[in-house]
């Protein structure tokens, strides 16, 4: 278990905290820490632009409102992620339409995609799970084919490449990442989405930044005259937003994140390529597949546990790995379609039987080690569970 719980903030996290603390919030010659994350951010991925947010939720709220998505609209989305993503469609008085995965990548389906289009589909949305790159160049395909605007959300995937060396999130028109603590860069909580597109990025900026007219595609901060600004006639909304905006101290926290940013994700792979060498032989897991050229980032290890097959429960084997000492196991959340939010008020549609069998088996184990003693307890702890259920075989 990690004990050092600080471990992941011993860059220039209080460097650039103090530095906003010492200008009184204000701007340095280098511009505001938004925009120095913002514009780094962007460097890293091969982006022109990229505008905080608050969280990665409302990053795709923003993305699909740029997108002009509402009433009566339909976003397509895997029926295996998060909530979150599904409430990003109905914020807008969209429908979501939930499309199955694949079996082996854990990853939506660029064929289901396409049989569920209608003439009221606006937007695409699919999501790299666990940090694994959805096919997203049958996915772009399909989009152009049916004139589509797709948002990548990549919040459990930093710097995951295909096998032309995209990387995840600069495929598609927009991308969405999450700063939630369990991520591979964080800030408590937070959000960034980028795009090459300026009025795209004009429009995000605008609805993230409670509509003030004075923002733009490269900054949030509104920059005008004493006098202007405190003069009775100044109109300073012009567009019907929201308040999305990011705290400048945890803009300071995602500026030091990002200087890591090949670290951590070194981190969680080596983690991942451990957990891989000990199930090699295991009859009882089949680890997420990763395809040919194609770099998983591992905001976890997903596997398939087959436990059943072999009359151990999922929960008998997460409750062993735990006393050998594992940091735990987690689930798959419930299909976005299962949750009691959307199933009791009827919101969406769409079948996903692969999803559904897939939810009930997967194995999700923590990636967040910060070295080799800590990769080697858990690998002992998964080592020692397999040894104590191979008896019983």
């Amino acid at each position: 278990m990690n004990q050092n719980k600080g471990w992941r903030f011993t860059g220039n996290e209080r460097k650039y905290i103090e530095e906003v603390l010492s200008s009184g919030f204000g701007a340095s010659e280098s511009g505001t820490m938004n925009e120095r994350l913002e514009r780094k951010f962007a460097e890293i991925h091969g982006l022109k632009y990229a505008i905080t947010a608050n969280s990665g939720t409302s990053t795709l709220h923003i993305a699909l409102n740029s997108f002009g998505v509402g009433s009566g609209d339909e976003v397509i989305i895997p029926a295996l992620t998060v909530a979150m993503c599904g409430f990003s469609v109905w914020q807008c008085g969209a429908t979501p339409v939930y499309a199955d995965v694949l079996s082996d990548t854990f990853l939506i389906d660029p064929i289901d995609i396409e049989q569920k289009i209608t003439n009221k589909t606006k937007a695409i949305m699919p999501v790299h799970m666990y940090g694994n790159m959805c096919d997203m160049n049958e996915i772009m395909k399909i989009a152009k084919k049916n004139n589509l605007l797709v948002v990548e959300d990549c919040a459990e995937c930093q710097l995951s490449t295909d096998d032309k060396g995209q990387i995840a999130g600069t495929v598609g028109d927009v991308g969405s990442w999450s700063f939630e603590n369990s991520k591979h860069l964080t800030t408590g909580d937070g959000g960034i989405i980028a795009t090459d597109d300026e009025e795209l990025a004009a429009k995000m900026r605008k609805f993230a930044s409670v509509g003030f007219k004075n923002v733009n595609a490269t900054s949030g901060k509104v920059r005008i005259s004493r006098d202007q600004f405190q003069d009775p006639n100044y109109e300073r909304h012009d567009t019907l937003a929201y308040n999305y905006r990011f705290p400048e101290l945890c803009a300071a926290v995602g500026l030091a994140q990002c200087e890591r940013i090949d670290e951590f994700v070194k981190l969680r792979i080596q983690m991942a390529e451990s957990y891989l060498e000990t199930l090699k032989d295991s009859a009882l897991f089949v680890p997420q597949k990763v395809q040919d050229g194609y770099r998983n980032s591992y905001y976890t290890f997903a596997a398939r546990f087959l436990g059943n097959d072999y009359n151990i429960s999922w929960y008998d084997f997460r409750k062993k790995y735990m006393e050998f000492g594992g940091d735990g196991i987690y689930a798959a959340h419930q299909l976005v379609y299962n949750e009691p939010c959307f199933r009791d008020n009827k919101i969406g549609y769409g079948n996903a039987p692969i999803s559904e069998k897939l939810q009930k088996e997967l194995m999700l184990f923590t990636t967040n080690q910060r070295n080799e003693d800590e990769r080697k307890t858990q690998i002992m702890a998964l080592e020692e569970t397999l040894g104590y259920f191979r008896q019983f075989d």
